[in-house]
């Protein structure tokens, strides 16, 4: 049951003939996605392999529904990273980020991690993405998906936006604020957040939404992308908020983007005091397509920057470890890997006893709260390194020194951390399904020793 207010306000929102549409879009099947993960492969390839029934999401490429009865979330190719279960309308705001790869771009509000991951793909492993979640059981949340998805350029950090302000002014050359809001959009697919929903909730999103873009454009440098995004309907949340942001912040404006069929234009007369573009911005609504219920206003910041120009940080770049102690740990992770890039030697930073590759000019990690910072690789043991289940998720066969691949029935007794029988050299080797890399084993005797993290391992 749809709470009396909201519908009072969408009924007033829209004309009659378009809420009973609206309306209508509540009784009929929700159409489900996935993203595929460019990080791990041609889609080409996988789309061959592919066991679902998939039609493509139109405003991102890597975007496919998947039909009601197939279950991608039991499939070993969602542990290995292949693809991001997403709703198809929280696809629609990254691609209007352009991100673009060797950038440094945050995602202020990441949790659970799907645009931030659809951001990586679009970076190429090239650049700094800076991933924020205020909530630390989100972060961790986030940091889990930033792992799975095979992502190696970016940093995980728990801080509320006027922290993170005072240690990046004038850093990023692009922002995504996908904010917290009132959740209005997710009602036909949470019943939680009708439970949850109230117009007083609203006008507290509304005033937090207002914080976090303040601080937002502190950090966006000049001539730098700032996307704003919400799941809600409420004006309050939508127009009105980017009305009232760029009220605020005059060196912003609203930038004209292609909308796609289905996409309408954001609606002035919702919101009182409505910026002059206010319908260049972009709303999606349930009964116009094949999605839920989302809001994006793409927005720049007047002026230029250098070429050479790589963004202030108060906190300056995190100091690699020395070259001599460098060294031995590059002869530690040849045990598992192949071939270790030359550059890479300067940029291993020890984390206690976890040994991490961090992105190219990484912020110092003094007083940040960090998570994740970079690709975790290993765990010193003694005097051995042992590989992380995060390098695994990030390279492919072709990396390793030794792999073993498996079908997907074998897949799936290796996820619930069974052995099995193996014949080769004995050591550390890269497991996959279907050539799509799972996590490692270790071949002692005839048989590959299970190390798929306990905490992971799972009946599919």
């Amino acid at each position: 049951m749809l709470p009396e207010a909201f519908t009072d306000r969408m009924q007033e929102m829209l004309s009659a003939e378009e809420y009973q549409a609206f309306l209508k879009s509540y009784g009929e099947p929700k159409k489900q996605a996935l993203r595929l993960n460019p990080l791990k492969g041609d889609s080409g390839r996988f789309l061959e392999l592919c066991p679902f029934s998939l039609t493509r999401v139109p405003w991102e490429e890597n975007g496919y529904y998947f039909d009601s009865e197939d279950r991608p979330g039991k499939h070993p190719f969602h542990e290995a990273g292949v693809y991001y279960i997403q709703e198809a309308s929280a696809m629609a705001p990254v691609p209007f980020l352009a991100a673009k790869p060797g950038e440094r771009i945050l995602d202020l509000c990441a949790a659970p991690g799907g645009k931030s991951t659809q951001i990586a793909a679009a970076m190429q492993g090239e650049g700094i993405l800076v991933c924020n979640e205020y909530n630390r059981k989100r972060a961790e949340i986030l940091a889990e998906n930033i792992e799975r998805m095979g992502v190696a350029n970016a940093i995980v950090v728990n801080h509320d936006s006027a922290q993170l302000s005072e240690l990046f002014p004038g850093y990023f050359d692009r922002i995504l604020v996908d904010a917290p809001c009132s959740g209005e959009g997710m009602f036909r697919k949470n019943e939680e957040a009708v439970t949850e929903w109230s117009p007083e909730n609203v006008e507290r999103c509304a005033e937090r939404q207002d914080e976090i873009l303040d601080q937002a454009a502190i950090m966006l440098h000049d001539g730098g992308r700032l996307v704003y995004s919400t799941c809600t309907f409420a004006p309050e949340e939508n127009e009105g908020t980017i009305s009232r942001f760029l009220e605020q912040h005059p060196q912003f404006h609203i930038v004209p983007v292609k909308k796609y069929p289905g996409m309408a234009d954001g609606v002035a007369a919702w919101t009182k005091h409505p910026a002059a573009e206010i319908g260049d911005t972009i709303r999606l609504f349930p009964h116009h397509l094949h999605g839920e219920g989302h809001f994006v206003a793409v927005l720049e910041k007047e002026g230029t920057v250098s070429e050479n120009y790589r963004g202030y940080c108060a906190n300056g770049e995190e100091k690699p470890l020395a070259k001599g102690e460098a060294k031995a740990y590059l002869a530690g992770l040849q045990e598992f890997l192949g071939k270790i890039p030359a550059d890479d030697a300067g940029r291993l930073l020890l984390f206690g006893e976890q040994l991490y590759l961090m992105p190219e000019h990484m912020p110092a990690t003094r007083r940040l709260h960090v998570l994740r910072p970079g690709l975790h690789l290993g765990t010193v043991k003694k005097n051995r390194l042992e590989p992380a289940h995060a390098l695994a998720l990030a390279i492919s066969p072709q990396e390793a020194c030794h792999s073993w691949n498996l079908s997907v029935d074998e897949a799936r007794a290796y996820l619930a951390g069974q052995t099995f029988p193996a014949e080769g050299e004995k050591g550390w080797y890269l497991i996959t399904v279907d050539g799509y890399s799972l996590g490692w084993g270790k071949l002692a005797g005839s048989v590959m020793k299970n190390h798929y993290p306990k905490g992971l391992r799972k009946l599919l």
